[in-house]
């Protein structure tokens, strides 16, 4: 048995139920679409270890690293006026 981390602050991730919603994405994810190629045994196992995967992956880097690996590479646009466009790779201030 290992000890579950509840949230205890304002700050922490939102969560459904005890898990946390980032790890539950991956999972809701492959369970569309193993609905939709009517493999749904052979997607949900999918999810399940894309989403332990995951679990690694985050407990090994620091925090907000998913989001900040997500804008530098383009698939988070923000749009505040001091975040700069992720695709210029030079800074010109």
């Amino acid at each position: 048995m290992h000890a579950l981390d509840l949230p205890r602050g304002i700050d922490d991730p939102p969560s459904l139920l005890l898990w946390r919603l980032d790890d539950l994405i991956p999972l809701i994810l492959m369970l569309i679409i193993g609905i939709l190629a009517d493999r749904l045994l052979l997607f949900v196992l999918l999810g399940l270890g894309l989403s332990r995967l995951y679990g690694r992956f985050r407990d090994s880097r620091p925090d907000g690293f998913a989001l900040h690996w997500a804008y530098w590479h383009g698939l988070v646009p923000l749009g505040a006026r001091s975040c700069p466009n992720p695709f210029s790779r030079c800074w010109r201030g």
